[in-house]
């Protein structure tokens, strides 16, 4: 019987599954035959090339054990196959820290951080959220992402490219504490970007150009975010 690849009580790190599958096919090696070696040589007999492939796949996660037998049967460190935390509880289990140390840490019941980890949304105070930054040492984009304030987030950019951006500054500023002048400058960029890509689908008419323009586009609302933080850091660096 196969066990299940992650258990909710011993979560694995955030696995980084392409990694995982360019590596495999690197070395020539199928499914099967990680398989067999993290059966033969780790002892974990219920690895099947369906569960490896569920891994690749992104569709399951291996356990911290399972990882690092994964690792061995592909020449290559743990770390190679960890990939960037996006959860709380994947930037806890990246940094080795046991959900009561933080939870004592920050200053929260350990019930109550748990809850925060399940739902995937930090609801700490100031104090409590400066003390968490401090100890998963996480970055402003890492942080609005474990408080659920991404989606919001994304929202809000979309509405700023797409309409007047200058509406929108203090509704970001209220989610990212960010300087007003960068968040405006920010934006205002962001909002040429999008309206040049919309300007150059009109002048192609019905082109082929203008069809990749209108795909362009789309792909930069749906990775908004992304160019937003790639902006700020670009400003501030």
């Amino acid at each position: 019987m196969r066990r299940p690849s992650t258990r909710a009580d011993q979560p694995g790190p955030p696995f980084n599954a392409p990694a995982a599958r360019k590596l495999r096919a690197a070395l020539g090696m199928g499914p099967e035959h990680v398989a067999y070696g993290m059966r033969a040589s780790y002892g974990l007999p219920y690895v099947t090339p369906d569960l490896v492939v569920a891994w690749e796949r992104g569709v399951a996660s291996p356990s911290s054990p399972e990882l690092t037998a994964l690792a061995g049967v592909l020449w290559c460190s743990p770390g190679e196959l960890i990939g960037k935390p996006r959860t709380l509880r994947e930037h806890r289990v990246a940094r080795g820290l046991a959900a009561e140390d933080v939870a004592r840490t920050v200053g929260l019941e350990l019930l109550a951080y748990l809850h925060m980890e399940e739902n995937d949304e930090w609801r700490g105070t100031d104090r409590q959220s400066a003390a968490l930054a401090g100890l998963l040492e996480l970055s402003l984009p890492d942080f609005v992402t474990i408080s659920g304030r991404g989606p919001k987030l994304a929202e809000l950019l979309r509405s700023a490219v797409t309409t007047r951006w200058q509406a929108y500054v203090r509704p970001v500023a209220r989610m990212v504490p960010l300087d007003r002048r960068l968040l405006a400058a920010t934006l205002q960029e962001l909002h040429r970007d999008y309206q040049e890509q919309m300007v150059a689908t009109l002048t192609w008419g019905g082109t082929g150009a203008a069809e990749d323009s209108k795909g362009n586009g789309r792909d930069f609302l749906d990775r908004i975010v992304e160019h937003f933080w790639s902006r700020v850091e670009a400003s501030t660096a």
